[in-house]
């Protein structure tokens, strides 16, 4: 929805211009903004020889040394019959053949929304934000880290769905270490698909929950419109260094043969899974993403895919992954121009940070790698918002931090307006030497759009913000959760598909016993 869905708090009051104008003030408003097109170029660090060296590595890499598919007896026989050698679990793949193969892949597409405005579209010069990914724990002010359950984890949905610059839902924003581990699955896709009406992420955690998660969009947007549309992302990690297991390629193979998007994503900390250098890094992920992709269109040509990669550098002292740095900066511009040159969309990107709080330190890298990001052509941005830790932990508090600075990626990729309003000629004219622009008729025709504007940050005055409790930022984010999740309202959900989502996740739950390993 470009400035999308409004939800009011209550009945406006009826009769009486005055009580009707009150209703109106006292009501819930929240907007999402439209999926990024950019409008400014992308930094591109690599030169021409540089990306013919790497693409030629990555080839030889494959070709040479080649890539193992563990535990997976079909994969290695689709990779036979499509001309690799395949000796044991370990794959060479002829060069050119996983480019090749890679070429069926949409270079764009649209994944569906329950809400057909807030659809979004993957790929071209788009950006698509949604929030973190995958931690154990959560924290906030009031209860501190602990590990998460259920109910952090819809209310993690519930941001997501109040938060006005993220276009998408997500997928594990938390692990509910509540819920056994062999249906939690399907508490997560329920929260997603009833709690918000934004796009969402399938399981990938084992090949039948990605099974169950298709079975659950089916009910939600129909059995037709599931086969003909992408309504599902799901992120398929590569065991890095140049290893796919039978668990994730088998969740790919499902999502696959259902036309459902998956992004093949390497998973780098360099010196430890990857080469410590550049160049090197970039060949590794490269010769990955061309496997990991190649192999997606093995299953069925033409199905949705996005090349990934999540790239950190490593402490050489404690071994600890670092976030922010120059070396991830550089590895992830560098994979834009590779996977921009093999026609696909491009994943990676997050407010990744390495610190234990939202405080100073989880700010500045954060900020690095979202404007990186943005910089670098990603298309799908996991992990935007609520990263903290080294993403062990999913912050309340950073949650709506990010989420409010990811305005101003939305600003920075409009780039910079020269049509006759965007000159201000109008403005020049009318003020002239010596004047001030504050009550012109071009300020005051654009000051409700002009400039991005925090829903958090504070810029009062120093007396103001000393009298309303000298809050920090962490304690200004703590009462904007509060007032997001009371705010909240569920999107409404035909009762036909909420019955029969209720009903599919109590027989499935029922048909096992719970195991929590």
């Amino acid at each position: 929805m470009s400035d999308a869905g409004v939800a009011t708090a209550g009945r406006r009051a009826r009769g009486g211009g005055g009580a009707a104008r009150r209703a109106e003030r006292t009501a819930v408003h929240f907007e999402t903004a439209r999926f990024i097109e950019r409008n400014i170029p992308n930094f591109e660090i690599l030169n021409e020889e540089a990306l013919q060296i790497i693409e030629h590595n990555a080839e030889k890499v494959l070709e040479e040394i080649g890539v193992n598919f563990v535990e997976n007896p079909g994969a290695l026989q689709r990779w036979r019959d499509a001309g690799a050698d395949v000796r044991g679990e370990r794959v060479h793949i002829p060069r050119g053949l996983a480019r090749k193969l890679c070429a069926t892949a949409p270079a764009r597409f649209t994944q569906h929304a329950r809400n057909p405005e807030r659809n979004v579209e993957i790929g071209g010069n788009g950006l698509v934000l949604a929030p973190v990914y995958g931690p154990p724990f959560v924290r906030d002010n009031a209860g501190g880290r602990r590990y998460a359950t259920i109910e952090d984890f819809r209310n993690f949905v519930k941001l997501g769905y109040m938060s006005k610059w993220l276009h998408h839902s997500g997928g594990t924003v938390c692990e509910p270490t509540d819920v056994a581990v062999n249906k939690r699955h399907l508490d997560m896709l329920h929260a997603h698909m009833t709690l918000s009406d934004k796009p969402f992420m399938g399981s990938v955690t084992a090949p039948e929950r990605a099974a169950d998660s298709v079975a659950m969009a089916k009910i939600l947007f129909g059995d037709d419109f599931v086969d003909q549309n992408t309504v599902m992302t799901s992120l398929i990690n590569i065991n890095s260094p140049m290893t796919f297991d039978g668990i994730m390629m088998g969740a790919l193979e499902t999502y696959a043969a259902a036309n459902q998007a998956s992004i093949v994503s390497p998973f780098i900390v360099g010196g430890a899974m990857a080469p410590v250098t550049v160049a090197g890094t970039l060949t590794q992920v490269l010769a990955e993403v061309l496997a990991g992709v190649g192999y997606s269109q093995l299953v069925r040509p033409g199905s949705p895919v996005i090349a990934g990669a999540f790239v950190t550098s490593i402490d050489m002292n404690s071994g600890a992954p670092t976030f922010g740095t120059p070396e991830a900066a550089h590895i992830t511009y560098g994979a834009g121009q590779l996977v921009r040159r093999l026609g696909l969309p491009y994943r990676s990107g997050g407010a990744f940070c390495g610190s234990k709080l939202p405080d100073a330190q989880a700010a500045y890298e954060s900020a690095n790698s979202l404007n990186m990001a943005l910089l670098a052509g990603v298309n799908f941005m996991l992990h935007a918002c609520g990263w903290l830790e080294g993403g062990l932990v999913s912050s309340y508090e950073k949650f709506v931090m990010d989420a409010d600075q990811l305005g101003c990626l939305h600003h920075l990729a409009k780039g910079v307006s020269v049509d006759e309003n965007g000159q201000g000629m109008d403005a020049i004219r009318e003020v002239g030497p010596g004047g001030h622009y504050l009550g012109c008729a071009h300020t005051q025709a654009n000051f409700k759009s002009a400039f991005w504007r925090t829903e958090l940050l504070d810029y009062k005055p120093y007396e103001t913000w000393e009298e309303e409790g000298a809050r920090d930022t962490a304690a200004l984010a703590a009462e904007r959760v509060k007032k997001m999740l009371s705010d909240y309202q569920q999107p409404a959900l035909d009762p036909a598909i909420a019955e029969g989502l209720d009903d599919f996740v109590a027989r499935t739950k029922a048909a096992t016993p719970d195991a929590f390993i």
